[in-house]
């Protein structure tokens, strides 16, 4: 009989772990299990992105799976402003949850994280700001600290072996399902047949598990709430266009109103000195970007996202933005991407055409194409308004050397029903984290692991989940 099971081993079971150690220094020691499906951290790699092909569909997917979770393989922005990165203020309230980001960051810190923050300047945020509302654009304060796809996995290696200590953690380890009787969580079945029994259980398995979890909650009679689909494109250009900017916030996060449309959009992501990436979906490749600590090329990347919600009768967001994905994979076999002047002037981009660009592109294996064959009219009218708008505040983005990459998606688990303390209908039957459509980003994620594992724990200690 364990105390706790956490599924998942990615930011929010990473931090529960922490928060259920620190809290047995605190009040009495709790017998905590963590069961991820994935390998260690230092057994993780993609055999695609090393043969740069395609997703070979390995049986596990370790980008997305084992220790650090699929926030090992990016570029390792721990966001501390709570407006970014999800929705757990919806529940916890904004004061709460920076709290817990201040909490977060300093685990971070004592792992090995830098001590530079970027975007705290109230005058360089104020500047950018006036220049932004003058081109029709918010921008959105964003403090942060940049790890790096390199230093992360260093981080991510000090904590599990500080976890290790104290806590169980049994990898390569799959849970088929939640054990509940009397709706009252029991414990765990896993994979191999085996049963484990626990007081409470806290399900965190990242986005690739989240098409499991939703349906553990149909199940087990939990309701779910559809969250958005991001669709856009990842924009590449040399690192002087946006180096001002960069150079004083490091992520600049704006958000636009499509004046055709009136649709939402926003920059993602934005990576200085970065490179783009493909990344696999289950059965799709997307593109994504990261950077490292200290920069690998001379160009800058970020996305434009335009963020698309459905009602009645359809309302299944991701299985429409894989639909978008796997026609760009069509017709490409796997990424797009196209010179901003060629889709304006309604060509498709060749092999020549991208090389008379000056921007080199740092995703080799895209294909040159024409990306009005793939997003919607709609989707891409906004992309270009945003992208002029774009060129007002950093002059130099709209030209013939800006390089678009498509498609990029971002899929958001359906939400999990929960109370204030993350706790679903079933008693003891906790959620955080990405795969419960809570969160979308790596202190968010942190910072509901942690949120849960102090409700359970006081729970505990109150004998309340007995």
């Amino acid at each position: 009989m364990y105390d706790v099971i956490i599924g998942g081993a990615g930011p929010a079971g990473i931090f529960a772990s922490l928060e259920f150690i620190r809290q047995a220094n605190d009040k009495k020691e709790l017998k905590v299990l963590v069961l991820d499906m994935g390998p260690d951290v230092e057994r993780r790699y993609c055999p695609s992105r090393e043969l740069h092909k395609t997703c070979v569909k390995c049986p596990i997917c370790t980008l997305q799976s084992g220790w650090g979770g699929a926030g090992t393989f990016s570029d390792g922005k721990i966001t501390l402003t709570p407006n970014v990165g999800g929705w757990l203020a919806d529940l916890i309230g904004n004061e709460e949850l920076t709290k817990l980001l201040k909490d977060v960051d300093n685990y971070f810190l004592e792992f090995g994280a830098p001590r530079e923050i970027y975007g705290d300047d109230e005058n360089k945020f104020e500047y950018w700001d006036k220049k932004a509302r003058l081109s029709d654009l918010k921008l959105e304060k964003n403090i942060l600290r940049h790890m790096g796809s390199d230093m992360s996995k260093q981080v991510l290696v000090n904590m599990k072996n500080f976890v290790s200590k104290y806590v169980e953690i049994r990898l390569g380890t799959k849970i088929e399902e939640v054990v509940v009787e009397g709706n009252k969580v029991r414990g765990v079945r896993l994979k191999s047949g085996e049963k484990i029994s626990a007081k409470a259980v806290l399900l965190a398995p990242g986005r690739i598990g989240a098409q499991w979890l939703s349906s553990e909650a149909k199940r087990l009679g939990i309701k779910t709430n559809r969250n958005p689909v991001d669709l856009g494109v990842r924009v590449e250009l040399p690192y002087e266009v946006m180096a001002q900017i960069t150079d004083d916030l490091y992520e600049p996060k704006l958000k636009f109103f499509s004046k055709t449309f009136d649709d939402y959009i926003r920059t993602f992501c934005v990576n200085p000195r970065g490179e783009v990436i493909s990344e696999f979906y289950e059965d799709v490749v997307t593109v994504n970007g990261h950077s490292l600590k200290n920069g690998t090329s001379g160009n800058t990347n970020f996305a434009i996202l335009v963020s698309t919600h459905f009602t009645e009768p359809f309302n299944d967001p991701i299985a429409f933005g894989k639909s978008i994905a796997k026609l760009a994979n069509l017709i490409s076999n796997g990424v797009i991407v196209q010179r901003l002047s060629d889709l304006l002037q309604g060509r498709r981009s060749t092999k020549e055409r991208i090389n008379k660009s000056i921007t080199e592109p740092t995703l080799k294996d895209a294909t040159p194409g024409d990306l009005s064959f793939v997003l919607p009219h709609r989707i891409l009218t906004d992309i270009i308004e945003m992208l002029r708008a774009l060129d007002k505040l950093t002059p130099g983005v709209v030209s013939q050397n800006t390089l678009l990459y498509g498609v990029e998606a971002k899929f958001y688990s359906s939400r999990i029903e929960t109370d204030k303390h993350l706790q679903t209908n079933v008693k003891g039957l906790f959620v955080a984290g990405d795969g419960a459509g809570i969160t979308r980003g790596i202190a968010q994620a942190a910072a509901s692991g942690m949120h849960a594992a102090r409700s359970i724990a006081e729970l505990l200690n109150n004998e309340v989940l007995d």
